[in-house]
């Protein structure tokens, strides 16, 4: 059943569009089998719950992982030690100490700036005014790979209301000449496409119902 709807989602992917495979909740057995077919790139949101899961998959050496949780600062250095792309960077602050222990770690994880173009008490990100003003410092920023922006949708928004917000943040990232936009998850994935996303995160319509057991 896994297989099957991972063969379905990634025959309505256009060329250039990216599935991430959202593993936070799923075991371990579950990961593999996506890998066994092919499926290489996987976000986790909670570091205790993805370490586990890293380390018993570490004899798989061409995996990707993304971390798309909030990045709390204090767990920088554990987060980029294991995952090569974060799509959650919410701040030029938080940037700049990723920058520093990326460069004592000898690493240069890519980065998705996490935007917040519409109000949402429950999401954090970046607004257009002050992304636009610390831009020129992100990218001046060393051991870093500014790759593109992060946005998610409220969940009260409807597909039209999100067709909007998604259209917005692909015209930024064109107007910014950032190539990726990681917006998308399972309840919205295909508008988001259709208004540019490059990264669509899919939980639920891929693996299903979340387990209370991660491994």
């Amino acid at each position: 059943m896994l297989a099957s709807r991972w063969h379905q989602l990634k025959e309505l992917l256009p060329e250039g569009v990216h599935l991430l495979a959202v593993s936070k909740g799923q075991p371990v057995k579950a990961i593999r089998e996506l890998v066994e077919i092919g499926q290489k790139d996987f976000g986790e949101s909670r570091l205790q719950e993805a370490l586990p899961k890293i380390g018993a998959l570490d004899d798989i050496k061409d995996l990707h992982w993304h971390f798309i949780g909030r990045l709390q600062s204090n767990k920088v250095r554990n987060v980029i030690r294991n995952f090569s792309v974060l799509h959650s960077v919410d701040s030029l602050s938080l940037a700049k100490r990723i920058s520093r222990i990326a460069g004592e770690e000898r690493l240069c994880p890519e980065v998705m700036l996490q935007v917040k173009l519409r109000e949402d008490p429950n999401k954090t990100g970046m607004e257009r005014d002050q992304l636009l003003k610390d831009f020129s410092n992100l990218l001046n920023l060393p051991n870093v790979q500014i790759k593109g922006l992060m946005t998610i949708a409220p969940m009260n928004f409807s597909l039209d209301q999100c067709r909007n917000l998604f259209e917005d943040c692909r015209d930024l990232a064109d107007d910014l000449g950032l190539p990726d936009c990681s917006m998308g998850m399972s309840r919205d994935w295909n508008v988001a496409i259709a208004c540019g996303a490059t990264w669509v995160r899919l939980g639920s319509c891929l693996f299903g119902i979340r387990t209370k057991v991660p491994l």
